[in-house]
């Protein structure tokens, strides 16, 4: 366990949102939670009472009344951080709030840092890295499938799998670690081929975590998705449709939208970042619709899906063109022909053209069948609680260097490599699969890790 310096003294912090509400929570943990909070609530003494106890009464400051509040106590280790924690439930009143973690800190507590509390529980080994980086991850989860994947890896999915990989890859480390010591002797503790089978698994097994944060990053961040074509194609239209509300001005003038309008909507548990963009033609003397357009084709480079859409009356050609050069620029789109409902032939007219979306944006046409579209593009099916799915880009970028040692330890026994090469190798492999779970860490990544979560988590 990694040990920091005054990591050991007690802490508060309010744990619910700042502002005013019903209910108010602040949690002390330390060391001296429970003399501290049994300082301020004179109506019992918390020294006698179990943990997993609550307990009401007023919580006074000298002789002034700050609030009647109920106290629940957790003693260590039976507690989310590891230690004694107490947690106040008082009057939801910014100022009764500010007056009670005041009366705290005067009484020996200092105001936690962000992400403290879950950094104690990690340093108490109540989680791991892994499990404690997926808390922020679920405070931060906005549909069904962001909670779903922070949840297991919170109850210990992932990091259980990265255990097993572990225990077996130390078991032939430590063979080959026996080897070195018998070096003269010329034996062999460790089963090449045996090791041969085990790299094999444990590949197979990181190459499926890495190939999942393209999904999982999908989850946690949505997908961008920018609306592109020439003017009035309707984009505008198909924008405030997709949304149901009326967000972009639409208008029969060519140039309306002169700068990106971008909103957020949920279709079936994955958040599309929506993007109406200027339209673009070939030439314009309007200085800032120009600008407008430089903007749209900026989006469409940066976006990680692109919906063309063009009228249904638009040449055969010109879409076939622009679907050549997107395959070539390595475009992910999706062709999406509007205002089906002015042409009767408009299936037959573009026949040669596969996987069109025919729409009327303006009369809510097939738009049901753009969405499945969208999100079959990105979510081919429903995310389980028991998927492991890698969401974060740490772990990510660890996997792959897990990877490429992996396949540098296949290598050596490929070449039959002395044992203290390919010992180098298992051990560097260890090394990036302990950084995942927190066995390998230093103080100035927790540091920036937990800095990222929320004051009171």
């Amino acid at each position: 366990m990694l040990k920091l310096a005054g990591w050991d003294d007690t802490i508060v912090a309010l744990a619910t949102a700042p502002g005013v509400g019903a209910i108010a929570v602040i949690r002390l943990s330390g060391k001296n939670a429970i003399e501290i909070a049994n300082s301020l609530f004179p109506s019992k003494d918390l020294f006698g009472e179990a943990s997993h106890t609550v307990h009401v009464g007023m919580l006074k400051k000298n002789e002034n009344i700050l609030d009647e509040v109920v106290i629940s106590i957790f003693k260590s280790p039976r507690s989310y951080t590891g230690e004694d924690v107490i947690e106040i439930s008082c009057h939801g009143s910014p100022f009764v709030q500010q007056e009670i973690i005041n009366a705290c800190v005067e009484n020996g507590a200092r105001l936690a840092k962000p992400g403290e509390f879950t950094q104690r529980a990690f340093l108490n080994g109540k989680l791991d890295l892994a499990q404690a980086e997926a808390v922020a991850d679920l405070i931060a989860s906005n549909t069904v499938a962001s909670q779903r994947t922070a949840i297991n890896t919170i109850r210990g999915g992932f990091s259980s799998e990265l255990k097993q990989l572990r225990e077996q890859l130390l078991q032939f480390s430590s063979l080959i670690e026996l080897e070195l010591d018998f070096s003269q002797e010329d034996v062999e503790f460790a089963d090449r081929t045996a090791l041969y089978k085990l790299i094999d698994e444990l590949s197979a097994s990181t190459n499926r975590l890495i190939h999942s944060f393209q999904l999982g990053n999908v989850i946690k961040n949505g997908v961008s998705v920018a609306i592109i074509g020439k003017p009035n194609a309707g984009k505008s239209t198909l924008l405030n449709t997709l949304l149901n509300e009326n967000r972009a001005i639409v208008s029969e003038i060519p140039g309306t939208t002169r700068d990106t309008v971008e909103e957020i909507i949920n279709i079936d548990g994955i958040l599309f970042r929506l993007i109406d963009t200027a339209g673009i033609r070939e030439h314009t003397s309007d200085v800032i619709e120009s600008e407008g357009m430089e903007r749209s084709i900026e989006k469409m480079k940066k976006a990680d899906l692109v919906i063309y859409l063009f009228d249904g009356k638009d040449n055969v050609e010109e879409i076939v063109q622009w679907k050549q050069k997107a395959n070539e620029e390595n475009l992910p789109f999706l062709l999406v022909a509007n205002k089906i409902d002015t042409i009767d032939t408009y299936k037959e007219k573009f026949s040669g053209i596969d996987n069109i979306i025919f729409i009327s944006a303006k009369q809510n046409k097939h738009i049901d069948v753009l969405r499945e579209r969208m999100v079959d593009t990105f979510l081919k099916q429903e995310v389980q609680l028991e998927d492991t799915i890698v969401t974060n880009a740490r772990h990510y970028h660890a996997l792959k260097e897990t990877a490429q040692s992996l396949a540098d330890i296949q290598n050596g026994l490929d070449k039959n490599l002395p044992g203290d090469l390919i010992a180098l190798d298992i051990r560097r492999c260890l090394h990036y699969l302990g950084e995942i779970t927190g066995e390998v860490t230093n103080e100035d990544q927790l540091d920036y890790i937990f800095s990222k979560f929320c004051i009171g988590k």
